[in-house]
């Protein structure tokens, strides 16, 4: 299924991973691995548009020009906690992005997110955000975070996460249809609890361990 701003990973490589990530018996060591290099084969797609520059430099045989990326600056936002747990990933193939940190948890008994903390690069405003959150469910907590972007000055934004409700990609596209949505899968389902079904579980649990 296509969404007008949302892109659905179908590579097989990706696929195989997030069956792993599903399963139960997958182990603390080997999820964390996993949400990992998920995150990092995801590079390749949401940073498709990055701005690039020309440069010259000197082969062993030639001078050439050649094109690198610009000094646009990159700020990774994880979701604090889960979030956490895709940075490393992409810093494999992005090494030089700054790291920002947003603080939200879900109210067990509104399901609204409430912040708690945030810290921020001081040239935020001017960098490509780029949000971490592996489960989309209801979408309250990544909607918040580019408020809080957006509210910061950031002008371009995407949304980075493993597995969505398709819930939560129409109500982005509804706050926000200025942001694209960069998702491995898409589930139909949450439960009472707004977990998303089949879901993965809590992935902050799974990713530290946690229960």
């Amino acid at each position: 299924m296509q969404y007008k701003n949302a892109f659905v990973f179908e590579h097989p490589l990706i696929q195989h991973k997030i069956s792993l990530l599903r399963d139960k018996n997958t182990g603390t060591k080997e999820f964390r691995e996993l949400v990992e290099e998920v995150s990092m084969l995801m590079v390749y797609e949401f940073t498709r548009e990055l701005p690039l520059e020309e440069i010259e430099i000197e082969t062993p045989l030639a001078k050439t020009v050649t094109k690198v990326l610009s000094d646009k600056p990159i700020a990774l936002v994880p979701i604090l906690r889960a979030g956490l747990g895709m940075v490393a990933g992409i810093q494999n193939l992005l090494p030089k992005t700054r790291v920002g940190h947003i603080g939200l948890y879900r109210d067990h008994e509104t399901h609204q997110p409430v912040e708690y903390y945030s810290k921020m690069p001081q040239d935020i405003a001017s960098s490509v955000a780029i949000i971490l959150d592996p489960m989309f469910a209801t979408g309250g907590s990544a909607v918040a975070a580019v408020d809080y972007l957006k509210n910061l000055g950031c002008a371009d934004i995407r949304l980075v996460c493993i597995i969505a409700s398709k819930y939560a990609i129409d109500k982005m596209s509804e706050e926000h249809p200025d942001v694209p949505v960069f998702c491995a899968a898409v589930d139909a389902e949450m439960n009472e609890d707004m977990y998303i079904v089949p879901g993965l579980g809590d992935a902050g649990d799974r990713i530290f361990g946690t229960k």
